[in-house]
C-alpha cells in the first residue's frame, strides 16, 4: 500500500515564482534526481509525467543519467559473459 503526504506552499509564493503546482512538482522531481536522492523512474512518478518526458526534461537542463564508469564496466562484463555463451 502506498502512503501520500500533502505538502502545502502558499498560493501567493506558487504565484510569486510563476508556478503551476505541476511545475513546483517538477522542480522537486528534478531536485532530488540531480541530487542522487531519487532514481529517474521515482522522479518521473513524484513529477507525474512518463519516464521519457522526465528525460526530455532532464535533457533541456543538461542533467543526464547516474551512470559510473562502474557501471558501465558492470555492462562490459555482462556483455563480455553474452557474447561467450
Amino acid at each position: 500500500m502506498s502512503a501520500t503526504l500533502n505538502l502545502e506552499i502558499p498560493t501567493d509564493v506558487l504565484e510569486s515564482a510563476r508556478m503551476t503546482i505541476r511545475d513546483a512538482k517538477l522542480e522537486l522531481a528534478i531536485a532530488l534526481f540531480a541530487n542522487g536522492r531519487l532514481s529517474q523512474g521515482k522522479a518521473a512518478e513524484l513529477a507525474d509525467v512518463s519516464t521519457g518526458e522526465f528525460q526530455m526534461h532532464l535533457g533541456s537542463r543538461h542533467l543526464g543519467p547516474h551512470y559510473t564508469t562502474e557501471d558501465a564496466l558492470d555492462d562490459k562484463a555482462v556483455l563480455s559473459s553474452a557474447r561467450a555463451s
